[in-house]
């Protein structure tokens, strides 16, 4: 054979042993992407036959598996939200009736399409859709006349709504003129504090005002908080009985092109008062400390505009832009010392309560008074979860709400850790205590019996006041 004949056989081998390691590495690749694929599978469709072993249980490599939004929030409808407890909630009974039945719900799915006016006939139903559908924000409506999902079977004169708990909204976004740290959506610990105050203030009016016992304290899951008052009177109130008392409780009056938004008379009433003490508690250290908010001429100019005198005013801007380095707190005491020694005996008076006044419209809760007097009105539901930062919406309990942390808040990919590492650690150990609940294994338990307990005092109540009613009509 010639060197040319074997130069071209053993190229030609040499193609053949390469063309077939190709085909190898490539049945290789596909077996190990067919694994791969097999794995994720398997992963997941144990995470829905229990996700409290998925981590673990698949190996070293799968602690980072994480299912998606959508997962997670299948996970959290089916394993945690506490629907028997909830539904006795909106149906002030364990016995289900008209009152949950004739309850509206709205869904809002992940493709930002809501769907109104469902309603269900017990809580079985209810997680069954829920599961289904994984809305990303579930709202609660009235109690109807007649059940939502036939509303449009009937007559608009057989559809209406016949109560509802008394609501207020309180959102941070209301507080944008006035907070330095953050705007919009975006919340820290600094500007979290406008919430705590407005909690004290109306958390106490409410009660010795009003008379409500009932009042559940919610996060909004982002950047604000609801109150849901539930006593039987609250739920019973008319639109404009609603409009009374938010009339009543409203201080801050007039838009983003007002800039004083607070008057008060010269005799403060007993409520104002009241709040006021509140306020003077917080003020320096949330308004000039944490906000600090005469730190340069854009923003101690708000704070000039609410006094009622133009001479005064260029005074203390004048003096301010000679020191504009000056703490907020030393400024506070500039203009309050300026006050008292200023000689305006036609308008003395409302000087002197410019000061109140100040510190009222920094601090007194901004209320948006469309949710509360409407009775149709829809809320975002407790213990839904917030679409954009995941966080569940949990109770505040009012007596220590200084202490609330919402970026501390449990989120959806907390939760499935803590419940994947709870249910590992617990199976290695036997004779463990036994758990009714899979929300007692992770950080929802705290908030979870918080509205336990809150839900309970409602029964009780209720209970007392049927056996009293029972043992009144027995003596007739």
């Amino acid at each position: 054979m010639s060197l040319q004949s074997e130069n071209d056989a053993q190229t030609s081998l040499m193609e053949e042993i390469e063309e077939m390691e190709e085909i190898v590495e490539t049945e290789e690749l596909e077996d190990i992407e067919d694994t791969e694929k097999n794995t994720k599978e398997e992963l997941e469709a144990d995470f829905w036959r229990n996700p409290s072993r998925t981590i673990l249980q698949a190996g070293h490599e799968s602690q980072d598996f994480i299912p998606d939004t959508s997962e997670l929030l299948r996970f959290f409808y089916t394993k945690l939200f506490p629907y028997k407890i909830y539904a006795e909630w909106l149906n002030y009974s364990k016995e289900i009736d008209k009152k949950f039945i004739n309850r509206e719900f709205s869904f809002q799915l992940s493709n930002e399409a809501v769907i109104r006016h469902l309603s269900f006939n017990n809580p079985d139903e209810l997680k069954a859709e829920i599961v289904k559908q994984c809305p990303l924000k579930i709202d609660i409506g009235a109690v109807y006349s007649a059940k939502p999902k036939d509303k449009r079977s009937l007559r608009p004169s057989a559809y209406k709504p016949v109560e509802k708990e008394l609501v207020f909204d309180i959102d941070l976004t209301d507080y944008d003129d006035i907070r330095t740290c953050y705007k919009g959506g975006d919340i820290c610990l600094k500007c979290w504090q406008f919430m705590t105050v407005a909690i004290k203030i109306l958390d106490v009016a409410l009660r010795e005002d009003f008379g409500f016992k009932h009042l559940l304290w919610i996060y909004s899951g982002r950047r604000g908080v609801h109150c849901w008052i539930c006593d039987e009177r609250a739920r019973k109130l008319n639109n404009d009985e609603r409009k009374a008392i938010v009339s009543y409780l409203e201080v801050i009056k007039g838009g983003a092109q007002q800039h004083k938004k607070v008057y008060l008379y010269k005799n403060m009433h007993s409520s104002l008062k009241r709040s006021l003490v509140i306020i003077e508690d917080y003020f320096e250290q949330i308004v000039l400390e944490d906000q600090d908010v005469l730190k340069d001429e854009q923003n101690w100019t708000k704070v000039l505009n609410c006094i009622p005198d133009e001479g005064l005013r260029k005074e203390l801007n004048k003096k301010w832009l000679q020191l504009p380095l000056k703490p907020s707190i030393d400024k506070w005491h500039d203009l309050k010392s300026e006050i008292s020694h200023y000689k305006n005996k036609k308008n003395q008076w409302r000087l002197d309560s410019s000061i109140s006044e100040i510190m009222f419209q920094y601090l007194y809760p901004r209320l948006d008074d469309k949710v509360t007097t409407q009775i149709n009105h829809l809320l975002k539901s407790p213990f839904c979860v917030h679409p954009k930062t995941e966080r569940v919406c949990v109770p505040i309990s009012p007596d220590n709400c200084e202490n609330f942390d919402p970026l501390k808040v449990p989120t959806l990919t907390t939760l499935y850790r803590q419940l994947n590492e709870t249910n590992n650690t617990a199976s290695d150990k036997s004779g463990t205590k036994r758990i009714h609940h899979e929300y007692e294994k992770c950080s929802l338990k705290s908030y979870m019996k918080y509205f336990e307990n809150f839900v309970e005092g409602i029964m009780k109540e209720i209970r007392e006041k049927n056996r009293e009613a029972s043992e009144m009509s027995m003596e007739f």
